[in-house]
């Protein structure tokens, strides 16, 4: 049975799997990345990842990496968390490596896709994927394909401004559900040092804690509205560690999204969490070997 390594790429790690055709992840290592050094220091990381999974049966090589990139060209461009790589052909590099094919895409769109095609949006068509962690993220898969827009920048779901006078984000834009709702963001509203401390906060029956979590449900069923209103999906897929965070909150928040939408049938689209919860990455950048759009 052939077999895919999904490389998850980060600016202090590289995790890499072993994934079969029915996306179980059988073997994993994880080794430093060296992201402050040169473009081949960088590269020697990822090289030593994949070789520690690769043999005969190894069909492909996914891999996620921080953008901005070119997913048609697997060049990444100029990641802010990686100074090593600028304008480095990273799927080229890596086929001249190991002799079979390589693909390269950002993480939530990867993550999307695993989803999409093994995880909790197996059998829906119209599949948009949201993580929720350091940072909000979003994917949109159709028929099974990552939906990338024409300049290949699609579903930027957390840079979407839900406040046009709220927070300045990383991004320069005020409001986005990434200054609003992701780990540091509910941190900071709690004032506290990290999403973790509130989530303690919160099960030891912080009542502040809670209040910020219930807050933090509203901010996103109205981001979550307006993705419904907009694209209509036939399933809602939630990951993160801050998705897991908000667990006791998905009942409410299913039960808030309608009244963020327009849409009278916004109830029946389902809100569920993810399969693939720290192995997002690796599932991702596998499923990017299997899928209909490389």
């Amino acid at each position: 049975m052939s077999e895919i390594i999904g490389v998850d790429i980060g600016g202090t790690k590289v995790a890499a799997g072993l994934v079969d055709s029915a996306g179980n992840i059988l073997r994993k290592v994880r080794v430093p990345m060296n992201a402050t050094g040169d473009a081949a220091a960088g590269f020697a990381a990822v090289r030593e990842a994949i070789a520690g999974l690769m043999s005969a049966e190894v069909r492909g090589i996914g891999m996620c990496s921080p953008g901005p990139l070119d997913y048609r060209t697997g060049v990444v461009i100029k990641p802010p968390n990686l100074p090593c790589w600028r304008d480095f052909p990273l799927a080229a590099e890596t086929e001249r490596a190991f002799g079979v094919p390589a693909r390269v895409d950002n993480d939530a769109n990867a993550a999307g896709l695993a989803e999409a095609r093994w995880g909790a949006g197996v059998g829906h068509r119209l599949v948009f994927y949201a993580t929720l962690g350091t940072g909000v993220g979003s994917g949109f898969v159709i028929d099974g394909a990552i939906y990338h827009g024409r300049t290949g920048n699609a579903a930027e779901g957390g840079h979407v401004s839900i406040d046009y006078r709220g927070p300045v984000c990383g991004c320069g834009k005020p409001g986005c559900i990434e200054a609003l709702a992701s780990g540091p963001a509910i941190a900071r509203r709690a004032g506290m040092a990290r999403a973790e401390d509130v989530g303690e906060a919160f099960r030891a029956g912080d009542a502040p804690a809670k209040a910020v979590l219930a807050e933090t449900t509203e901010l996103l069923a109205a981001w979550l509205g307006n993705v419904v209103d907009l694209l209509d999906p036939d399933v809602i897929v939630v990951g993160g560690g801050v998705a897991e965070l908000m667990a006791p909150f998905f009942d409410d928040l299913r039960a808030t999204l309608p009244r963020w939408c327009i849409n009278p049938l916004a109830h029946e689209i389902p809100l569920v969490a993810a399969r693939y919860g720290t192995d997002s990455g690796i599932a991702g950048a596998a499923s990017l070997i299997t899928s209909a759009n490389g």
